[in-house]
């Protein structure tokens, strides 16, 4: 199998020894002359400097040329089963695919993980493109496929199963897939249940997941050895970032162990703070549904005297939601998220904000996100030290403590007569099924998943990167949490949009961003 990417720009280099790229022109950047390479991949040894930053990468596969393009591989079964078959792949007699101009990826396919770039620099870091490959490493009759669900609830998850399931059943003839219940601890405590597509049918329609989840209950060597003995050879796994750090030790003891089995993990967070990729599934429909929550909020507000509407929403260290609501709904006065402390009292604080918007339109609404402001809660109330079965601690209701705050301003204080609406509508959005944007792009995900262990690929995970699905090193996509940029444009654009103070000025921003916005601590909902 050729997994290898061309250069045509590189130049050969005397000092540097070739590697089995199919160009002959192309090179190994000199930082990595200690790399080890077989004739089907390439195994990485050392750390790598990637965009100015010492990382190490356990899982994935880094190639660099002189021209300034970087190939963040994903492993391959071949890395460790150097003998294992391959076969034609069974798309090449599909209806669907009859007509497709071109049914295979080509192995020289790349995603640029930035496509704005300037004159003369570097091309940047890759990724390999998902789709179905020429030759695949199993046989549909011997695939024993096995799908889990972990952590919260998101709307898409049962179409991703659904999909998952027809994906595997519909384009390569597999008839046997396992349901694995009740998140990872369901490998070893739980039973199991068929999954065929009759039995997967309609359970896009619901809100939810088919197989149940839960949170922690992760035992590599537990999970490993009931995956071994029930036969399981194809793993698919749905979670968020800790659920994808479990996929990935999954995938190193099942490496260790020398076994023909392909892990694949689907990221999922409603929050949107999975880093690479676009967006996480789920995240249109919360929007969405964030609106209802908003305009009733609105409704309320602008019926009473001075009425001032709060709205809670998801987003534990990432304000994506808020943001996004508060942009699409246009009924919002002002947005407060992780990423931008604010302050209450005092010229320009927020107190003196609702006064002035009190005075302009006789109502307000205020868009929160769970995890903003939780500082100046911790100093009001006693501390939470309780934690989640993930290890997650549990955060201060913000939602409560500032309408509180608000209420006790301005009847107490500025002596006037304000009617408080607070809406917390947390698990009326991520209960509910995906809307059809998301239905179409968990369809993507769950394909693009199994034509990656079809081929052989494991230890990856899967999503979009400027719009075009890739696979990508487990490792890229938990080793930072996405977040709201307070210095990047849409963050401008919502400020423009509601006219709401920033809270900050210039230097404040300069060294929020040096320093960092978010507790490195774990933090989740009570």
């Amino acid at each position: 199998m050729d997994l290898s990417i061309h250069s045509p720009l590189l130049r050969s280099s005397p000092s540097l020894s070739p590697c089995p790229f199919n160009s002959k022109n192309t090179t190994l950047n000199p930082v990595f002359h200690s790399l080890i390479f077989d004739s089907r991949n390439f195994q990485r040894k050392l750390l790598v400097s990637r965009q100015n930053q010492r990382i190490r990468t356990q899982v994935s596969d880094q190639i660099v040329n002189d021209d300034g393009f970087v190939l963040e591989d994903v492993p391959h079964l071949t890395n460790f089963l150097p003998d294992l078959p391959s076969y034609p792949n069974p798309l090449q007699k599909s209806q669907a695919y009859a007509i497709v101009k071109k049914t295979f990826v080509s192995s020289e396919d790349a995603v640029a993980q930035n496509i704005v770039v300037q004159k003369d620099t570097p091309r940047g870091v890759h990724f390999r493109r998902a789709g179905p490959r020429e030759k695949v490493y199993f046989k549909s009759d011997e695939v024993r496929a096995c799908i889990v669900t972990c952590g919260g609830l998101c709307p898409g998850i049962n179409t991703v199963i659904r999909e998952i399931v027809c994906g595997l059943n519909y384009m390569y003839g597999v008839d046997n897939i396992l349901g694995i219940e009740g998140g990872y601890k369901g490998f070893y405590s739980r039973n199991t249940t068929t999954l065929t597509p009759k039995v997967v049918n309609d359970i896009h329609k619901r809100g939810g997941t088919f197989l149940c989840t839960s949170r922690g209950g992760h035992d590599t060597n537990k999970i490993v050895d009931n995956i071994q003995d029930r036969g399981i050879n194809q793993v698919y796994i749905i979670g968020g970032d800790g659920t994808q750090r479990g996929a990935a030790l999954i995938y190193k003891e099942v490496e260790k162990r020398g076994l023909p089995i392909a892990v694949a993990g689907i990221p999922k967070t409603i929050d949107n703070d999975i880093a690479v990729i676009d967006k996480s599934f789920g995240f249109d429909t919360a929007v969405e549904e964030a609106q209802r929550a908003i305009n009733a909020a609105h409704v309320e507000a602008e019926s009473v005297e001075n009425g001032v509407g709060i709205v809670k929403l998801m987003g534990r260290y990432s304000g994506f939601i808020a943001m996004f609501a508060t942009l699409a709904s246009r009924d919002v006065d002002c947005c407060l998220i992780p990423e931008s402390p604010f302050y209450l009292e005092g010229r320009g604080g927020l107190f003196d904000f609702i006064e002035q918007r009190l005075k302009e339109n006789g109502h307000m609404i205020i868009v929160v996100a769970e995890g903003a402001g939780q500082e100046y809660v911790a100093q009001n109330m006693p501390g939470v030290d309780e934690k989640d079965a993930s290890g997650n601690r549990l955060l201060h209701d913000i939602g409560l403590w500032l309408t509180q705050k608000i209420k006790d301003h301005f009847s107490k204080v500025r002596k006037m007569t304000i009617n408080m609406k607070y809406i917390d509508p947390t698990y009326m959005i991520r209960a509910i099924p995906s809307n059809a944007s998301d239905n179409i792009y968990c369809t993507l995900l769950a394909q693009s998943a199994v034509h990656g262990a079809m081929a052989g690929y494991t230890g990856f995970t899967v999503g979009p990167v400027n719009s075009r699905h890739a696979y990508i090193p487990i490792a890229r996509v938990t080793e930072a949490t996405n977040t709201v940029k307070l210095t990047d444009r849409m963050w401008a654009r919502l400020l423009a949009s509601t006219n709401q103070p920033s809270f900050l000025n210039c230097s404040d921003v300069s060294q929020k961003d040096n320093t960092g916005a978010i507790n490195s601590m774990n933090t989740n909902s009570i």
